[in-house]
């Protein structure tokens, strides 16, 4: 209990059991107020059409007005079912059963408790005179409904007060869309007790997922003992450089862990939308670092699709609209830079995305029979003979200045998954970004594919993509290297094989000087794909893979 100094409790559904006969006696009320006021229908009509309608559209649905409509009554009925519902009457109540004993148990360990409730005052007022918990208490606040503040001011009031920074601080309430949300936003802690009329709602944003979910209170401080060691963890300044598909999978990971979250994106890219924006607008490619914006983002998942929506027809068929605003928000902005920071506001994104650098540069490939494949869309072709070199058409492009910084200031910088040369090797052809990499004082892992590429990495096993990330960011850039040690079933493995992809397997990485991790990577290809994927394909599960990193900066802290 270092770490989480005080707890915020929500009261209804949280610390007693409000969905039952208390919501059935005031469904009751309003049936019998409305009957009374002229609605033409019977008590027991009243009160089934109130439960009817809470079923197919929810909690937070305005039955009153509903019911009004629907039998042609003036909207003052739907006043009347609600006053009736939020009267002062209130039947005998009982904490959860443990509710004391884990109250006592926090207490004890020194943490801070507040009692957090909105209302009618008096209704919610004679609730907790009826629980018998007032005392358990450092401050009980009733929040008036009507002329109260908002949740939110109601929890910085008490932050301010008892001198607490918000990650000191937990929530715990049923309701995601009130007190998780506003502990989200704020920077607390979030649990969602599981109970109650609102357990099945489903989070409408990122920022509406808690940071835990209990059953029952007696799990709470367990929540708490978890939380505090991921926030132990939390202040860790991770850099994950890459592009592509692999990049967003690390992001989406690592993004519960951390707040200070880096993606440095290469900008090579010439295929589909970017390379068209790119040859017509003459801004940099915006497709990866789209993605990366939307995997940190925690903006309505409206927005989200908005952003990877591609058009299917017309003149625009095949454009990313994501992409198309990113190169609006450049021109408007007068930079490319610009664009990024505003784009990244837009998304409420957790972190910070950069690209490698800020020059129109493509990558170029020498194959082994010495032929030249210019630009990210050949490069990647299958088909060719083998990559014997890659380079930038201009080598001596300047790195991004606050990429470098961020490098620099790591505490670990993660290399992949993805395409081994288009997505990671490609950040690491800036002389500026490789040199920072070797020079940082972060520990440096990089993430080994599971599968090799058709045109990149056909026949590869994983010693030989460390070989080449070696060749490419120079000695003593790579700590040490993730890899995946769950084999795919067989009926998997030859859907690869028909693709002409391959599952990579370890060859003699164990002696190439690098400490090896090895790791069940694998998610589960039977989920649904995330909106940044092109193909089905077998990747990295982002929830593993963080978990793996997390773990590796736990035993070995930076500047060890």
């Amino acid at each position: 209990m270092a770490v989480i100094r005080a707890v915020i409790f929500d009261l209804d559904d949280t610390l007693y059991d409000c969905s039952g006969r208390l919501v059935e006696s005031a469904r009751r009320r309003a049936a019998a107020a409305m009957v009374c006021a002229g609605l033409p229908c019977t008590e027991e009509e009243a009160y089934k059409v109130q439960a009817e309608l809470e079923h197919e559209f929810g909690p937070k649905f305005d039955v009153f007005e509903r019911i009004a409509e629907r039998y042609s009554c003036p909207t003052s009925i739907a006043d009347v079912a609600l006053a009736a519902y939020n009267s002062d009457e209130v039947e005998e109540i009982h904490p959860f059963p443990g509710v004391r004993k884990v109250l006592a148990e926090l207490r004890s360990e020194g943490c801070r408790l507040f009692l957090v409730t909105t209302g009618i005052y008096t209704r919610q007022l004679r609730k907790v005179q009826l629980l018998g918990l007032a005392d358990a208490f450092d401050e009980l606040v009733i929040n008036d409904a009507d002329k109260g503040l908002p949740l939110s001011e109601c929890y910085k009031q008490l932050a301010a007060k008892y001198h607490l920074a918000p990650e000191e601080i937990a929530v715990i309430g049923d309701r995601i869309y009130a007190e998780i949300k506003v502990g989200n936003i704020l920077g607390m802690n979030t649990i969602q007790f599981i109970h109650g009329r609102f357990k099945h709602l489903s989070a409408k944003t990122d920022i509406e997922i808690p940071d835990y979910r209990i059953k029952d209170i007696s799990e709470l401080p367990r929540a708490l003992h978890v939380i505090g060691k991921k926030r132990a963890a939390s202040g860790l300044r991770i850099v994950a450089v890459g592009g592509g598909t692999g990049l967003p999978m690390v992001l989406n990971g690592l993004k519960k862990h951390t707040g200070n979250l880096t993606a440095i994106v290469t900008v090579t890219d010439s295929g589909r939308s970017s390379g068209m924006i790119r040859n017509d607008l003459g801004v940099l490619p915006p497709g990866d670092i789209r993605n990366c914006l939307v995997a940190l983002s925690g903006s309505e998942r409206l927005l989200h699709e908005l952003f990877q929506y591609r058009f299917d027809n017309g003149m625009l068929e095949g454009m990313s609209l994501g992409n198309l605003f990113i190169a609006g928000l450049a021109k408007v902005t007068g930079s490319f830079e610009q664009a990024l920071q505003h784009a990244g506001e837009i998304l409420a994104i957790q972190g910070c995305v950069l690209p490698s650098t800020f020059s129109d540069v493509h990558i170029c490939a020498r194959t082994t029979d010495g032929n030249v494949y210019e630009q990210e869309f050949n490069v990647r072709t299958p088909g060719k003979q083998p990559i014997d070199e890659v380079y930038l058409d201009n080598p001596d492009v300047p790195g991004s200045a606050q990429a470098i910084e961020e490098i620099l200031q790591a505490d670990i910088v993660v290399l992949g998954p993805g395409s081994l040369f288009t997505s990671v090797i490609s950040n690491l052809l800036v002389k500026d970004i490789a040199a920072a990499i070797r020079h940082t004082k972060a520990k440096s892992l990089y993430v080994c594919n599971i599968v090799t590429q058709p045109g990149q990495t056909d026949g590869f096993d994983a010693a030989d993509h460390v070989r080449a990330i070696f060749k490419y960011i120079g000695d003593g850039g790579v700590d040490y290297v993730l890899l995946n040690d769950n084999i795919p079933s067989d009926e998997i493995l030859q859907r690869y094989a028909d693709e002409g992809a391959e599952l990579v397997v370890p060859g003699d990485v164990d002696g190439l000087g690098v400490q090896i991790i090895r790791a069940d990577l694998v998610e589960d290809i039977q989920n649904k794909r995330a909106l940044w994927e092109k193909q089905d394909l077998l990747r990295h599960d982002p929830a593993k893979l963080a978990d793996a990193i997390i773990k590796l900066c736990d035993r070995h802290p930076a500047n060890e």
